[in-house]
């Protein structure tokens, strides 16, 4: 079975398994030191499924997060897109370009 390789190998962490880390990170279910190397397929839907059910919350809207999940989202985002861009990550093209 494969394993995530884990958002700080993840080619430039904007895919979507990363960006399922950034949000757990956002919302408090994993800490912000936790990548999730080497977790399973089962892991990472399972992490998913939370993430999605947290958002539905929230309306699938960052703007929409209390001011502490606001804030944090900010916060991690901001890190992980600095991150992604100096790896040479282009918000323009998608993971086919």
């Amino acid at each position: 079975m494969a394993k995530y390789v884990g958002l700080d190998q993840d080619r430039h962490g904007m895919t979507p398994l990363g960006r399922t880390v950034l949000d757990a990170r956002v919302f408090g279910l994993i800490p912000e030191t936790q990548d999730c190397a080497n977790w399973d397929a089962g892991q990472m839907q399972a992490l998913m499924s939370k993430v999605d059910q947290l958002w539905d919350q929230y309306g699938n809207v960052p703007s929409a997060l209390p001011p502490e999940l606001a804030d944090r989202h900010k916060r991690v985002y901001a890190e992980a897109i600095a991150r992604a861009k100096a790896r040479g990550w282009d918000a323009e093209l998608d993971d086919n370009d």
